[in-house]
């Protein structure tokens, strides 16, 4: 790359740790050998350089196959440089809440503590309300947008993030085994939407789907929760087709960005 007069020259270790997460542009988990490779690094140099990020949280490693893949941190600086995402999300969730008259929330998966942070509410005009809160963190596998999140994934990493997790019963009906829950999140890969029926607190049902940035791995999903006294099975329905066709409408804005 040429340098334009009177500008510094790039700086070795910055530009190599920029190649190196480059490598990733596609959505794809590599392994250390594959990215010295390359990027043209020998792979003691490219280890160093793959540790502080790691460190920083701009890469993960799978604790199953030792492989790497974008971290958390870089998908944070990213949805800050396009505004952020409850901004772009905004509209949506409002319509959302006029269409169902139900509490709406969004929410991003943490995955090294396995839980989900919500980072917009749009809240229920009703008497009866859900109590959820901008910041506020439940765990991923008892919930309708933690679970919506995991069955997008390959399973294998869903499996790893789930792994350290002791999966406790909050309710009668929590799912606390990994075998179930992976059927489960097969059952949601097919139709698309997540339920959380009184998992993870009795009389609260949420209905969930994923939101992506690109066609790979969800950033985020968005919910409808309510009391199961209005929550009934039509109720669910009704509210599970409006919330793929909103979710749609986010999935068409954010590969605008993306584009």
């Amino acid at each position: 790359m040429a340098i334009k007069s009177g500008a510094q020259p790039p700086i070795q270790s910055i530009s190599r740790a920029i190649a190196i997460l480059r490598c990733f542009s596609g959505g794809q988990e590599r392994g250390l050998t594959e990215i010295s490779r390359m990027v043209g690094l020998h792979k003691s140099t490219a280890a160093g350089i793959i540790g502080t990020l790691k460190a920083e949280g701009f890469l993960e490693q799978d604790a199953l196959t030792g492989r790497l893949r974008l971290g958390l941190e870089l998908f944070t600086l990213a949805v800050n440089a396009r505004s952020e995402l409850g901004i772009i999300c905004e509209p949506y969730l409002n319509r959302l809440l006029e269409m169902t008259g139900e509490t709406v929330n969004l929410a991003v998966l943490d995955p090294d503590r396995a839980e989900i942070v919500y980072i917009a509410k749009k809240e229920s005009t009703q008497s009866i309300r859900i109590g959820t809160s901008v910041g506020k963190r439940l765990p991923v596998y008892c919930t309708a947008i933690g679970k919506s999140i995991l069955a997008c994934m390959d399973r294998s990493r869903a499996e790893s993030i789930i792994s350290g997790v002791e999966m406790a019963p909050l309710t009668p009906r929590t799912i606390t085994d990994w075998a179930h829950l992976s059927e489960e999140l097969d059952r949601i890969a097919r139709c698309g939407v997540a339920y959380d029926e009184e998992e993870f607190e009795s009389g609260v049902v949420c209905v969930a789907a994923p939101v992506y940035y690109r066609e790979q791995e969800p950033v985020g999903a968005v919910s409808v929760s309510g009391p199961s006294m209005r929550m009934d099975d039509d109720a669910r329905k009704q509210i599970a087709a409006t919330l793929r066709g909103v979710v749609d409408q986010i999935r068409g804005e954010m590969s605008k960005l993306a584009g």
